[in-house]
């Protein structure tokens, strides 16, 4: 069992930074790929950014690109979504995955974190 806690949500006027951190537990591998999803109200769960294991590899939602930056601390079994210049289209509950392979992370993660809210107001 791998358990995943996320932290860093709150509220932040359009224009400012957050920064979402998610410590995994359990199960763990240090070569698992690890990332995040979020999901408004009403709208299906979309992806937003992913890390491979060692770091050397992102990919990020065209949505988020350029303004968002994922890194990790596989040390502390943690993963970090540096978020700036937020929108409020970037209101959401963000979600923690994992997986085990970083092919298939867009679509199949295994993990999942209980989420943390993130509102952007206008």
């Amino acid at each position: 069992q791998v358990e995943l806690v996320e932290s860093g949500g709150g509220l932040v006027p359009a224009g400012g930074s957050l920064r979402l951190s998610c410590a995994a537990s359990g199960r763990t591998f240090s070569r698992d790929a690890m990332g995040w999803f979020r999901q408004a109200p009403g709208k299906e769960r979309e992806f937003v950014a992913v890390i491979s294991w060692s770091g050397d590899i992102t990919y990020y939602a065209d949505s988020v690109k350029g303004r968002f930056t994922i890194s990790r601390d596989n040390a502390k079994n943690t993963v970090y979504l540096q978020m700036n210049s937020l929108k409020p289209e970037d209101t959401a509950v963000y979600y923690c995955a994992t997986r085990r392979t970083y092919s298939g992370f867009v679509t199949s993660p295994n993990y999942w974190g209980q989420g943390t809210q993130v509102t952007v107001t206008s």
